[in-house]
């Protein structure tokens, strides 16, 4: 288990890596010019770093993204840095359900393989709100759009597993904050009542479900035999846009944590490594922190919970329509 002590001085785990290792770092000497990634959330912050450092190793990376603009500047940016990189952009609203099935439809129609899917997007303690489809604003964007996603690109990256040879690999970045959630782990009931809401509870729930779900998903894909790992990081805490909604709380816990904060290519480089590392070919279901394998909160490990969670978003998913 990552201790503190490793947090803090970065001291290598069993991998060789550990919290002060970058992107960069646990990439090199990768080849991934054959690989195909799509990463939600790519025009900024750790997403943004995951597909710069993804497209210096050579694969074609896809951008997904809410924001257009912000998505064609990264693009301008990575180019900028790499100009044989391979970069393309779409644009994704994982908060709309008909979003999400139009981004898929239009990467589909791109004929490309799908080797790697990170879903990175997020958004973190915003005030209640529901999403266009009815569902609470954090469930619906970290969990409901990602859950809905990687269903509609399964099948892609099945086939591109059996055709090439090459594991799929699937990351969902969670976070430590699913230690932090409503009573039960998912609030199935409540999940629309704002008299129930609690913005950081809400948050701990979405990144509670996507642990859930990539592990649920795991134990699918085994059941089938499909070439495909499916896994949950925790990045690390890192300054970034996702916490616009609680700027000046978290700059004030920094104040009394920062030794444990991390720049953005160190908090990009559990997912890079996760993702892309050769020595965890054949790893599923499991949960990394500092690019170690590392235990989480006990609900994480509930199979009924995560098959409840299944369901019931399949269901959320068919009310949408």
């Amino acid at each position: 288990m990552v201790g503190i002590f490793s947090l803090v001085t970065g001291y290598p785990g069993p991998s060789g890596f550990g919290s002060a290792s970058t992107a960069e770092q646990v990439t090199e000497g990768l080849d991934a010019s054959k690989l195909t990634a799509i990463i939600t959330g790519g025009a900024s912050g750790i997403g943004l770093e995951t597909a710069q450092v993804l497209a210096l190793r050579g694969a074609h990376v896809i951008i997904a993204a809410r924001n257009m603009e912000a998505a064609y500047n990264a693009k301008a940016l990575i180019l900028e840095n790499n100009p044989k990189a391979r970069i393309d952009t779409i644009q994704l609203d994982l908060s709309s359900l008909k979003s999400v099935r139009a981004f898929a439809e239009e990467f589909l129609s791109m004929d490309l393989p799908l080797n790697i899917l990170i879903n990175n997007a997020g958004i973190m303690f915003c005030p209640f709100q529901l999403s266009k489809d009815g569902i609470e604003l954090q469930f619906a964007t970290n969990h409901l759009g990602h859950f809905l996603l990687t269903n509609l690109l399964l099948e892609k990256m099945k086939s591109t597993a059996k055709s090439t040879g090459i594991e799929g690999r699937i990351v969902n970045l969670s976070s430590i904050a699913h230690h932090h959630t409503y009573g039960g782990g998912i609030n199935f009931a409540q999940l629309n009542d704002p008299t129930a809401y609690s913005d950081k509870k809400a948050y701990g729930q979405s990144k509670l479900a996507n642990i859930l779900h990539a592990k649920e998903l795991s134990r699918r894909l085994k059941e089938e035999g499909a070439n495909i790992t499916v896994n949950s990081v925790h990045p690390g805490l890192i300054m970034t846009n996702l916490m616009k909604h609680s700027f000046f709380v978290m700059n004030l816990i920094k104040v009394f944590t920062y030794l444990c904060w991390k720049n953005v290519p160190q908090g990009a480089a559990t997912t890079c490594f996760v993702a892309t590392h050769p020595s965890l070919k054949g790893v599923t279901a499991k949960y990394f922190q500092d690019c170690n394998e590392d235990k989480p909160n006990i609900l994480a490990d509930d199979e009924k919970l995560a098959k409840d969670l299944w369901q019931f978003s399949e269901k959320l998913v068919k009310s949408a329509l």
